[in-house]
Parts: structure tokens; C-alpha cells; sequence
């Protein structure tokens, strides 16, 4: 059997920490792989890190051909499912998760779309809506981020937090949040900053990371919300007012990456 491990597949794969790699490897080398690994075809679905161990030491191992799947974005909703069940999982990794689950399931619902169209145009009367004539993705339980959140076991605003820093950070802060080096509230105000600014805090470790982002609230917390007149003003095009606050941004922005910069060097 030509066994194809695909790299998409195990970025639903938390990575095994070192001690629970470990653990797994003295199991198998002592018990053997009772538990079959899972294929769909030649492609390995779940098992990963078994098989692993299992090549490296040469273990036998049984497998199972799944029929669950029809395509890949079966195998892939299969996988994040499985995964979000877990409770070593994190919360980040779960809003991650929960998230590219909405985009598997909308890009299904969009390709399905004009052969539903065409479906409808020749179904009449009760076959149109039985259960057979229903898209998979008909029904969509993460169309909101209500949705997203009850499947990850979040609150919406950490799925909002997590949003922003899947757009804005970069991967330094995303490997630190994921290692849990900084929480999911910090690595957010940090992806707010420039990109070489969030590599230098990265790169400085916990304590970096943690002063980084408390500046970041400090700095919001001193910019006074426009209200009353100042809104009025700026809705008529009030230029000079505009450009005085844009001046004091800037002033607050270059003096926190003096103060981030000094903190580095």
C-alpha cells in the first residue's frame, strides 16, 4: 500500500508534546499498535503520529479503510471535528479550527450553488424538499459568529480576537500564542503593531511579548474617543482638526516604538 501522509491533513493535528510523545512511543514499543490506523484510499486520516513511531521502529500496524468520506473536505471536517472533541486542545487552536470549518463549509455551499439552481428549476412539489434533494452544507450551524463560538466553546469576542490575529500577526506571534506563551487577549494587541515591531517582541520572549501588548492597551486607553462636537467636526470634513489628531497618533505611535525599541537593544 502506497500510504500518502498529506501535509494539509496534519495542519488539523495539534503537534504531541515532547513527554506525550514519548509516552506514546514506550506504548507502542511495548504493547505494539493495537488501535488500526484510518485511510481513505492511500491517504492516512487518522494515526498520524502512531505511524510515525511505527516507521521508526519498524512496528506493525493494521489498517481501515474509512467509507465516511466522498471527497478531501470530508476528510478535512472529519479531522477538525475530531479535533475540537478534544479537550487538549487549546483555545486558539480551536477558534482556528471552528474558523476554517466556516470556510470549508462555505466554499462547499458556494460550488454546490448553481447545481442546486439548476436542480430547483426542475423540482416541483414535495421532492424538493426531502432529505435527499438537501445539500450537506444546507444547513449551516457556523454561518454566525455566535456559530463559531458554541462549536469552539468560546465567547464571540475571543473569536473576534482570534480573527484578528490569524489577519495581522505575524507567524512569530501566532507560534507564540499557540504555545501558549502569550495569551489570546495579548497576542491580539500585539498584531496591532508593526510588523517588525511584532517580530522584536516575539523574538524577546514572555515578558517582551507582555510589555508589547500592555502599551498597546495603554496607548488606546490615552486616545480620547471622539465625541459631541469632535464628531460633528469631523463629519464636516473639519480638516485642521483631523489633521491635529492624525499628528498626536503619530506622536503616540513613534514613542511607543522608542520605548519598544529600547527595551530590545
Amino acid at each position: 500500500m502506497n500510504i500518502v501522509v498529506n501535509e494539509d491533513l496534519k495542519a488539523y493535528i495539534d503537534p504531541l508534546t515532547p513527554d506525550e510523545h514519548d509516552a506514546l512511543e514506550r506504548s507502542l514499543l511495548a504493547e505494539g499498535c493495537r488501535d488500526a490506523l484510518v485511510f481513505w484510499g492511500d491517504v492516512l486520516v487518522d494515526g498520524h503520529n502512531r505511524y510515525g513511531i511505527c516507521q521508526k521502529h519498524g512496528i506493525p500496524f493494521n489498517t481501515l479503510q474509512s467509507t465516511l468520506f466522498n471527497t478531501v473536505e470530508d476528510v478535512h471536517l472529519w479531522m477538525i471535528d475530531q479535533q475540537l472533541g478534544r479537550r487538549s486542545v487549546s483555545d486558539f487552536q480551536r477558534g482556528v479550527l471552528a474558523l476554517r470549518k466556516r470556510e470549508i463549509l462555505s466554499d462547499r455551499k458556494l460550488k454546490s450553488a448553481p447545481a442546486m439552481d439548476t436542480n430547483a428549476a426542475s423540482t416541483t412539489g414535495d421532492a424538493a424538499h426531502s432529505p435527499e434533494a438537501a445539500s450537506p452544507a444546507a444547513a449551516d450551524p457556523l454561518k454566525s459568529r455566535e456559530g463559531i463560538a458554541k462549536a469552539a466553546r468560546l465567547s464571540s469576542s475571543q473569536v473576534v480576537l482570534i480573527e484578528k490575529i490569524q489577519k495581522q500577526a505575524t507567524p512569530e506571534v501566532v507560534a507564540a500564542v499557540k504555545s501558549g506563551t502569550i495569551s489570546i487577549n495579548a497576542a491580539a494587541a500585539v498584531s496591532s503593531l508593526p510588523e517588525q515591531e511584532q517580530i522584536a517582541a516575539a523574538l524577546g520572549g514572555r515578558e517582551l511579548l507582555q510589555q508589547a501588548a500592555k502599551r498597546v492597551r495603554e496607548t488606546k486607553k490615552r486616545t480620547p474617543k471622539p465625541e459631541g462636537d469632535e464628531v460633528q467636526a469631523l463629519a464636516s470634513d473639519n480638516i485642521e482638526a483631523l489633521k491635529a489628531r492624525l499628528q498626536q497618533l503619530e506622536a503616540e505611535n513613534a514613542t511607543l516604538r522608542e520605548q519598544l525599541a529600547a527595551l530590545v537593544d
